[in-house]
């Protein structure tokens, strides 16, 4: 009986730990269900002549109602002691078991190969300050490797396999994290079939392209001082090239690459502005994606998981001036910051199959942690305690 009320105890924490107390299963609190599941698959011997459970929730350890006590009688006429008082006698047991919910790891940069070493890389005099949190799926030794020539400040680094880092890094990582994920991985691209032209109007300094949301097929290389005006942009082939002296100015746009198509973005020197806002849920209005217009909103760019671009792989090369905001999700594609980049965001988050930061690269980002890329959880801690 007590190996029963033990088991019960267990798996009703292991309930609350997986889903809200709340939940019913029937016409009973899920965490019962278990806790009464467990309970009757271990009293083969006692079931004849053993209670019903009784099963309730706890405080522990300063929570709240964070473990389950489970408690159980027996009662029957045993030979001896039957013998002595004439009469049966019975048994109580009692057990409780704790729960404690496994920690969330978030990040704003992470890397989303699974089967390579080295996804996420750190090197030269790049700075990089993401107190957001880095991340990599990848289960390899070395899936971070980030060198001492580097300065890094971040609160986290999550991996499924190990990271190489700085002695003052050590502390803020947590490696075999076997559960991470991408988050967007089941989340569809949108498509714009509407056909358009890139075209440069004016002369001199007052040349201007003003461009609207379409497919623009072979890429899109910015000549002139550019506009673009919010919605969708697929960028069917060829480069969404940036890095041209000319200010680049989009305000809740995004850019989805398909074909093969590569992103360029930054430029040389401080010979341009690049200033790009991602779409909100409102301006997915009209646009045939209402109803996913909550888990699109946020994301600059999205990569088709069938694009696989060629070498380079995409390019983050910035400047003082470059202000870029949103999500830049790349499941295909390699990202390299390298150079004189120098990009400060309120909250730019790059999620790539791999991606590498060197040179002289100056990338900073202020996302909130909980405002970020959620890509997993340590396991929850039952224990019994009683």
């Amino acid at each position: 009986m007590q190996h029963a009320v033990d088991q019960a105890a267990i798996g009703g924490a292991w309930a609350l730990s997986k889903k809200d107390k709340d939940l019913n299963q029937g016409d009973i609190r899920y965490y019962k269900y278990r806790a009464m599941q467990e309970y009757n698959s271990n009293r083969l011997v006692t079931k004849p002549f053993s209670s019903v459970p009784n099963i309730q929730l706890a405080d522990y350890a300063g929570g709240h109602d964070n473990s389950v006590i489970v408690s159980a009688s027996a009662t029957k006429k045993l030979p001896f002691s039957g013998f002595i008082m004439d009469r049966p006698i019975t048994v109580r047991v009692n057990s409780q078991a704790s729960y404690k919910k496994g920690g969330q790891y978030n990040a704003c940069l992470v890397a989303l190969e699974e089967n390579e070493d080295d996804t996420l890389s750190i090197g030269g005099n790049a700075v990089v300050k993401a107190q957001c949190g880095l991340a990599a799926l990848s289960c390899e030794d070395n899936a971070v490797n980030i060198d001492g020539s580097a300065l890094v400040t971040t609160g986290s680094i999550a991996t499924c396999g190990t990271a190489n880092v700085p002695d003052d890094l050590e502390g803020v990582v947590t490696e075999g994290l076997t559960n991470l994920y991408d988050a967007y991985k089941d989340l569809v691209p949108p498509d714009n079939n509407t056909a358009r032209s890139y075209n440069c109007t004016g002369k001199g300094q007052n040349k201007q392209a003003n461009l609207l949301p379409g497919k623009y097929t072979g890429g899109l290389v910015v000549k002139c001082t550019t506009v673009l005006q919010s919605g969708i942009y697929v960028i069917d082939g060829g480069e969404l090239d940036l890095s041209a002296n000319y200010d680049v100015t989009g305000s809740g746009v995004m850019f989805v690459l398909k074909n093969g198509a590569r992103i360029k973005f930054g430029g040389n020197g401080n010979g341009n502005k690049i200033t790009l806002t991602p779409m909100t849920a409102s301006d997915f209005a009209g646009t045939g994606y209402e109803n996913k217009a909550d888990d699109l909103a946020g994301i600059l760019v999205f990569e088709d998981r069938a694009n696989n671009p060629g070498n380079p792989g995409h390019l983050l090369n910035g400047n003082s001036q470059s202000l870029i905001e949103g999500l830049i999700y790349l499941p295909s594609g390699d990202m390299t910051v390298l150079g004189t980049a120098d990009v400060a965001s309120q909250c730019l988050q790059i999620s790539a199959r791999r991606i590498a930061i060197g040179g002289n690269a100056n990338l900073e980002t202020l996302c909130p942690t909980e405002q970020t890329t959620q890509v997993g959880e340590s396991v929850s801690d039952v224990r019994l305690i009683a």
